[in-house]
C-alpha cells in the first residue's frame, strides 16, 4: 500500500496545494513554520480520521475560511482508493472512501494504517498514564476493529457511572440497579480490553527491544512493562471493593482506564534518568516496532510518517535508523527536515533517492 496523490484546501496554513508521491522516500523541506508537518496532519487524517496534533477538528481550517478538504488517492492490492475529509464550520465531518460516506467513522480505522514518529511524542514519557493508554489503543484500534468498538462501550459507559456516582452524592439517591448495569458493561468491555492489550504487549516488547538494540547499537538497557489492577484481581470485585472510595471521590478509581506503560533505562525510571537522545530512540523504537506488528497482523507495509526526527540524535544513530527504515522492511516513508542537504546526504549513504518537496509558507517548490 502506498500514498499516490494528495490534495490539501484551506488546511491549516494551505490555501490549495497537490501532491505526486514516490512509492518509497519523500521529504518536505524548508524552515520552520513553513507547513511541512502540517502536510504529515493532512495524511494522517487519510489514515485515522483526526489530527495527530489537535482533535479540534474546525481548528484545522484556515484562518478566515469555512471549511478544509483534504484528498488522498491511495494504491492498496493494485487497486486506487479515493479517501476524503471535508470540514465545515459548525457542520459534522464527512469522511469518504471511494465517494461513499461513512456512517461510523470506526469503519474506516485500519484500512490504511499508518504509523507516525513526532517530537510530540515526548508526551508519552512526560506526561500521564492517559498518554500511554492512548498509544497502546491506537496500535491495537489498527489491527482490530472489536478492540475499538469495545473501547468506545467502555468509555461511554465509564462516563455514564461517574455521571451516577456524582448524582448519587449530589441527590443522596442511591441507585444500585443501574449502578450494577454499569458495572456489568465495564466487566464485560473491560475484560476483553485487558486481555488483548495483554495479548498484543506479550508480542511488542520483543520487538521494541530488538529496535532499540539496533538504534543504540547494544549499548543500552531498556525495559517496558505493563502494569494493569487485572492482574492480579477481578475486576467485578475491583469494582465492588472500590465502591465507598469511588462514591466519595464521584469517580470510577478502579479498572483498565488506570492502566499503565513504565519506562525503565537501566532499570530506572526513563523519565529522570533518560538523556535526550536515549528518550528518543526509545520512542522511535516503540514507534517501529508498532509499524513491524501492524505489518505482520494487516499483511502489507503502513505508511511510516518521520517528523523533525533528527533533532537531538547523534550522528551514529540516525544513520542507523534511517538503514533501518530504508530496507525491505518497510514500504512508503514521508520525512520532515528543515534541511535539504541533510536529507540528500543522508540516502545517499544508503544508497536512497528520496523525491524531496520544498515548502515555502504554504507553498510547494518540487525538486528532485
Amino acid at each position: 500500500m502506498y500514498l499516490k496523490s494528495l490534495s490539501v484546501i484551506n488546511f491549516k496554513n494551505y490555501d490549495e496545494s497537490e501532491f505526486s508521491f514516490s512509492e518509497t522516500v519523500n521529504a518536505f523541506t524548508g524552515n520552520n513554520g513553513a507547513g511541512k508537518t502540517n502536510l504529515l496532519d493532512a495524511i494522517h487524517y487519510l489514515s485515522l480520521c483526526k489530527s495527530f496534533f489537535n482533535p479540534i477538528d474546525s481548528q484545522q481550517i484556515k484562518q478566515e475560511k469555512d471549511f478544509f478538504v483534504i484528498q488522498g488517492m491511495f494504491n492498496k492490492s493494485n487497486a486506487d482508493e479515493m479517501v476524503a475529509v471535508g470540514v465545515k464550520k459548525n457542520h459534522k465531518k464527512q469522511f469518504k472512501r471511494n465517494k461513499k460516506e461513512y456512517t461510523r467513522l470506526a469503519d474506516h480505522i485500519g484500512l490504511f494504517p499508518l504509523v507516525m514518529i513526532s517530537p510530540n511524542d515526548i508526551s508519552l514519557i512526560l506526561e500521564g498514564s492517559e498518554e500511554r493508554r492512548k498509544f497502546i489503543d491506537n496500535a491495537l484500534s489498527q489491527t482490530d476493529s472489536n478492540y475499538l468498538d469495545e473501547l468506545i462501550i467502555y468509555n461511554k459507559t465509564l462516563l455514564n457511572r461517574n455521571a451516577l456516582l456524582k448524582q448519587i452524592a449530589d441527590t443522596g439517591q442511591f441507585d444500585a440497579s443501574l449502578l450494577e448495569i454499569y458495572d456489568e458493561q465495564l466487566v464485560q468491555c473491560g475484560q476483553k480490553i485487558f486481555d488483548k492489550r495483554k495479548a498484543f504487549l506479550e508480542i511488542f516488547m520483543p520487538v521494541f527491544n530488538h529496535h532499540y538494540q539496533y538504534i543504540s547499537n547494544q549499548t543500552e538497557v531498556v525495559e517496558l512493562v505493563y502494569e494493569s489492577q487485572l492482574f492480579a484481581n477481578n475486576f467485578k470485585t475491583l469494582l465492588s471493593n472500590s465502591l465507598q472510595r469511588d462514591r466519595i471521590l464521584q469517580r470510577t478509581t478502579t479498572g483498565i482506564h488506570k492502566d499503565e506503560l513504565v519506562f525503565t533505562i537501566h532499570n530506572m525510571p526513563l523519565k529522570k534518568f533518560g538523556s535526550q537522545g536515549q528518550q528518543k530512540s526509545f520512542l522511535i523504537a516503540l514507534k517501529l516496532a508498532q509499524y513491524a506488528i501492524l505489518n505482520k497482523l494487516k499483511g502489507f507495509k503502513p505508511l511510516l510518517l518521520l517528523d523533525d526526527i533528527f533533532d537531538k540524535l547523534d550522528e551514529h544513530r540516525v544513520k542507523k535508523l534511517m538503514e533501518m527504515v530504508s530496507n525491505g522492511d518497510f514500504g512508503q516513508i514521508f520525512i520532515t527536515d528543515t534541511n535539504a542537504n541533510r536529507i540528500k546526504t543522508i540516502f545517499s549513504e544508503i544508497g536512497k533517492t528520496p523525491k524531496i518537496f520544498e515548502i515555502f509558507n504554504g507553498k510547494l517548490n518540487e525538486q528532485n
